[in-house]
């Protein structure tokens, strides 16, 4: 089989809108304040749908949270309008934060954040009381509990509401997963053992063995810069990764929701890191030029430019 020289292909696309054109409808609507629209459109998605997806673009946009606030007053049992304010609370309190190592972040920051987060859990916890289904507003509770250090029973519990509705959530077990890992409070014994219970409990073909590929990517983070080779070349570990990856991203039936590039992303740079430069290359070839900040910002100062050069090694080599 023939393939494209890699000095042709073109560089990768980090806009979100490239994979999921709507990221663009909901901003501008958003910029619109065409609440209605977004109202219609959100409540019209399948059941089953991440609603995640289309709170978080909303709750991105700079400046809607000054007419949100008119909406819920208007309307306090608005759960979709009450989830993205919420949304929107924590980017705000996020952005104050940064996403600098806590002891790079100072006490202003960190006491912004929380006045932002405490403001959000009073939203969304109406909202979950409003409507205990409601997918997008347990997995931002999920983000609030990790921020507010409400530890790890709490977060399980909140995991454990969204569950009831929705099992193989993907965002709200992305979310649990952070809060898992010993950065957060957890240990990587439950971090790996969480990521492996969702995605054998997933149908073949869903992203939730992307998780997998997630926490191993954390895990080598978290070791010295010179044992991180060796850490993903340990049989388990490639063991692990490539059933994860034959139950997600390399399977026939693989299920392109929200989120898949990301998923798609962990994979293929796994696989180039630890060497396999054929699996590698398969999961280059099913993005195309697509490409999310993670894992790439993980791995370079210019996540660009890594992108390219670990991709254009894969396919000429893999």
């Amino acid at each position: 089989m023939s393939h494209p020289a890699t000095g042709s292909l073109p560089p990768p696309d980090f806009e979100i809108a490239s994979a999921f054109p709507e990221a663009d409808w909901l901003r501008r609507a958003a910029t619109a304040r065409d609440w209605d629209a977004i109202r219609d459109y959100v409540g019209g998605l399948p059941y089953g749908t991440d609603r995640s997806f289309a709170v978080r673009q909303l709750g991105e946009v700079a400046g809607i949270e000054e007419w949100l606030r008119g909406i819920v007053a208007a309307a306090p049992r608005d759960v979709l309008a009450l989830t993205v304010l919420g949304a929107r609370e924590v980017q705000i309190g996020w952005g104050i934060r940064t996403t600098a190592r806590a002891e790079h972040v100072s006490r202003e920051q960190f006491a912004g954040l929380h006045a932002h987060l405490r403001q959000a859990e009073q939203l969304l916890i109406r909202a979950t009381a409003l409507d205990p289904a409601f997918d997008a507003a347990w997995a931002e509770r999920l983000t609030t509990a990790m921020g507010l250090q409400l530890g790890q029973n709490e977060s399980r519990r909140r995991y454990d509401q969204l569950a009831k509705h929705h099992p193989h959530h993907f965002t709200g077990q992305a979310r649990l997963l952070q809060k898992l890992c010993p950065k957060w409070g957890g240990s990587w014994e439950a971090a790996h053992a969480f990521t492996r219970e969702c995605m054998l409990a997933a149908p073949e073909g869903a992203l939730n063995g992307g998780l997998v590929a997630e926490v191993h990517m954390e895990h080598r983070h978290s070791v010295p810069s010179k044992d991180r080779e060796a850490y993903l070349r340990q049989d388990h570990v490639r063991a692990e990764l490539v059933e994860a990856a034959e139950r997600s991203v390399l399977h026939p039936r693989f299920h392109r929701g929200y989120g898949w590039v990301t998923v798609q992303g962990y994979f293929a740079a796994l696989f180039s890191l630890m060497g396999d430069l054929p699996r590698a290359a398969a999961c280059f070839r099913g993005l195309g030029n697509l490409a999310s900040e993670y894992p790439w910002a993980e791995l370079g100062a210019d996540p660009a430019e890594t992108y390219i050069r670990h991709r254009d090694t894969a396919l000429a080599r893999g």
